[in-house]
């Protein structure tokens, strides 16, 4: 389960996809298989989300790492690498950016 927790020390990844619509639930899959199958196992990660916009434009990663370091370790990693060329190949641009949280408020 993802729990956002400014006193965690994570950070976590905002990758925003653009795709055609008629894509977007094969990058859905891809996305998932890849969490599933590769990204779960490697050291440092904590979670990942998948969400689709309501158009279906747009794919977002919302994924979670213990650190820095422990991202960019699995960047270089080959077979992780084959996952996010496949992501790149269905979408049309991608944005991937680390983000630190500093507050979170609940009802």
């Amino acid at each position: 389960m993802t729990t956002i927790d400014p006193a965690a020390g994570i950070v976590t990844l905002i990758n925003t996809f653009e795709v055609a619509p008629e894509k977007a639930d094969a990058l859905v899959a891809l996305l998932d298989a890849a969490s599933e199958e590769k990204m779960r196992h490697v050291p440092g990660f904590v979670s990942a989300n998948i969400h689709k916009s309501l158009d279906g434009t747009r794919v977002a990663n919302y994924a979670q790492w213990e650190s820095r370091e422990a991202f960019q370790a699995m960047l270089a990693d080959p077979e992780a690498q084959v996952h996010m060329r496949a992501c790149g190949e269905i979408a049309t641009s991608f944005s991937p950016v680390l983000y630190e949280a500093l507050s979170c408020h609940r009802s």
